[in-house]
């Protein structure tokens, strides 16, 4: 069940709507004279929405540094407890303001759980797995998604208006999860080698390898923490903002801020967020328009699983391309479908059987992303920082991630009424950047050690003009440190 992605849902019943933005309900049943582009449109509801994503913003610069002192656990702990705080706000809420205060909880939850989650499972992964692994959390993502579809498709038919508050309350069910479960968890043993706790990390990865033959392993670990003190001539636990910003790390850095920036502007958070919206807007009714999100949710699991099959083997480069074309393409023929029938007026009726194929098309959509830059867009910026600046590298990918997030959950429902069908147009032209970019500029990450990332961007052939001498010969002191 996800907190995060099911208001789209809940936006959508008309008892959540006639209590807290009664406007957009009245003009809603009143829209025969108005654009279908435009009969959603509210800057109340859309502030709703998006201050999630504001507060997930703030809160990612502060959780770093939380991180990398505490460790991955604890950070999840606190993300849960967040979570939890405010799914319970938002379920017992009386006015606007409660329902925004839950929100920016439920934010600080998105930015404790963003940022040491895909991290976590990428130190605790073997390398040969850790791409599958790391996708497992893009998985239970999109099953939280259908979840959450689910429920709110259940709760619009429960009478006397408690609907709303039974899909809001339910997030605390996850939320309970996260947090207990959290506290049955082992630190990372490269959290733990950073925090000077050599022997607990020898008996993690002991414990989590099944085997006491870790040497190699543990040796490599110890190794690319040492390699921070060859670069710095200290101990560089205490700089990680200010050493994430070096050349050396510009790379990382480069596609920590460009995969969330791209991720959002393919457009799905249009299709995740406001899926029941979008749905009534081309003319489905209010159960059509909650089951077809259902629809997208299950396609959305299952796409999943073809990604959890392939990255180890096909690699990450071939999945963004294959992907960012399958996106490209249905996006352009649902702006098409939607321009023919609404036109730049916005006035018409859309019949069940275009609807229909519009629905399928989103459902193509879809499984692009799912298998591509949903999944990917997690996992890349956990995989490719060194450790020493991990967790910054980390927050400012959260960071971007929740800043475009926020303009894009902001932006929608005003672009939709001015933009029309174009904005659809809008989105596939960033697919085509997006997947050009990655094609040219994106080294092979699949089966390379988290350790020894840095080798892949050294010997790229453009970001390997970053890397200077100097580098060398400190990996060079690194080499010889361990024979």
């Amino acid at each position: 069940y996800n907190e995060c992605r099911h208001s789209g849902g809940v936006t959508s019943m008309d008892t959540f709507l006639g209590k807290f933005f009664p406007s957009v309900l009245h003009q809603e049943q009143t829209a025969q004279g108005t654009s279908q582009y435009c009969k959603f449109n509210s800057q109340p509801l859309t502030a709703f929405t998006s201050s999630l994503y504001l507060a997930a913003l703030v809160a990612s610069f502060f959780v770093a540094s939380f991180t990398r002192a505490l460790g991955r656990k604890w950070s999840m702990f606190g993300g849960g407890v967040s979570f939890l705080a405010g799914a319970t706000l938002n379920g017992a809420a009386r006015n606007v303001a409660m329902l925004i205060v839950g929100r920016i909880l439920l934010g600080i939850g998105v930015a404790f759980c963003g940022l040491s989650t895909p991290i976590y499972l990428s130190e605790m992964a073997p390398p040969r797995l850790r791409g599958m692994l790391n996708i497992g959390l893009q998985l239970m993502i999109t099953v939280g998604i259908f979840s959450a579809n689910l429920v709110n498709y259940g709760a619009a038919k429960i009478r006397g208006g408690w609907g709303w508050r039974v899909s809001l309350g339910l997030a605390a069910a996850p939320a309970c999860v996260i947090a207990v479960g959290s506290l049955f968890l082992p630190d990372s043993p490269s959290s733990l080698i950073n925090r000077g706790r050599h022997e607990q990390a020898r008996r993690v990865l002991r414990r989590i390898r099944g085997t006491d033959e870790v040497d190699d392993e543990y040796g490599d670990l110890v190794a690319a923490a040492s390699e921070i003190e060859v670069y710095s001539g200290c101990s560089a636990r205490r700089r990680p903002w200010r050493d994430v910003l070096q050349r050396r790390y510009r790379p990382q850095l480069a596609m920590a801020v460009l995969i969330p920036f791209f991720q959002q502007l393919t457009g799905i958070n249009v299709i995740m967020f406001y899926a029941p919206v979008l749905f009534k807007t081309i003319g489905l009714g209010g159960d059509a328009s909650l089951m077809s999100a259902v629809i997208t949710g299950l396609v959305n699991i299952v796409a999943t699983f073809v990604s959890i099959a392939t990255v180890d083997s096909l690699g990450r480069r071939k999945l963004l391309f294959q992907g960012g074309c399958q996106m490209l393409v249905s996006q352009v023929i649902i702006g098409t479908l939607i321009g023919v029938v609404f036109g730049t007026s916005g006035d018409g009726n859309i019949s069940r059987a275009l609807a229909v194929c519009i629905v399928v098309f989103i459902c193509v959509y879809v499984a692009g992303f799912a298998w591509s830059w949903g999944p990917l867009g997690v996992l890349l910026p956990s995989e490719i920082f060194p450790l020493e600046v991990r967790p910054a590298g980390q927050s400012i990918s959260v960071a971007v991630n929740m800043l475009c997030t926020f303009a894009v959950a902001e932006a929608f429902l005003p672009m939709l009424c001015h933009m029309r069908f174009g904005l659809f147009y809008f989105f596939s032209g960033w697919v085509l950047v997006m997947t050009l970019f990655v094609s040219a500029f994106l080294p092979e990450t699949k089966g390379v050690p988290i350790e020894k990332m840095t080798v892949v961007w050294r010997t790229h052939w453009f970001w390997g003009r970053f890397y200077c001498n100097q580098d060398a010969d400190a990996h060079v002191q690194v080499a010889n440190s361990k024979v």
